[in-house]
């Protein structure tokens, strides 16, 4: 065996639905800056940039095939940027359609959103475990696994800290999810007014 062999044993396995590859996003948006600024002055009144929006420009520059996970402080942004921004710009230069769903509404649609290759969970933790037939679920570790394996692109958001995190879905979750996103830590006080 040699490459060339085995990767025409890996083509002729496909057909029996044998699929080793992930078949991750790559996102190279022009002028991302640019662009991010336009999503928010359309949905922020006097709208702040922060130095985190710097990272997420760098990351829709080349994402390298990787999600985006936003974590930190409340008001500071995270969920407009990531459910009505990216979803926009995504759309506008890939034209790629991003599926946005709030965690607390995760557990009763992820078998529909789990079918999805881009998705936007927002609010990641404020949700509960999913109980079905008597079984206690983690909808969202389930969801993390999946994009691993399916190369997945996920957006997601949380209020909570990676030691949260981590507790509310294991380590081994955590571990992938910081494998398959570029993580943007959000820090200060809330912009809300």
């Amino acid at each position: 065996m040699n490459i060339d062999t085995f990767n025409a044993t890996v083509e002729r396995l496909r057909n029996t639905g044998f699929s080793p590859d992930a078949s991750n996003v790559y996102l190279h948006i022009p002028e991302a800056k640019q662009a991010l600024a336009i999503g928010l002055k359309r949905f922020v009144a006097n709208p702040q940039w922060l130095p985190e929006y710097d990272l997420i420009a760098d990351w829709l520059s080349d994402n390298h095939g990787r999600g985006l996970l936003c974590i930190g402080h409340v008001g500071r942004g995270k969920t407009v940027i990531c459910a009505k921004i990216l979803p926009v710009i995504l759309n506008y230069y890939c034209h790629l359609i991003v599926n946005v769903a709030d965690a607390t509404e995760f557990n009763t649609k992820h078998e529909e959103l789990k079918q999805r290759h881009i998705l936007c969970i927002d609010d990641v933790g404020v949700e509960n475990e999913a109980i079905r037939y008597g079984e206690r679920k983690v909808p969202f570790a389930e969801l993390v696994d999946l994009a691993e394996k399916k190369g997945k692109l996920l957006l997601t958001t949380t209020n909570l800290t990676t030691a949260e995190l981590s507790a509310k879905y294991g380590a081994r979750t955590l571990d992938r999810l910081k494998a398959i996103t570029h993580v943007v830590h959000f820090e200060g006080e809330s912009l809300r007014r």
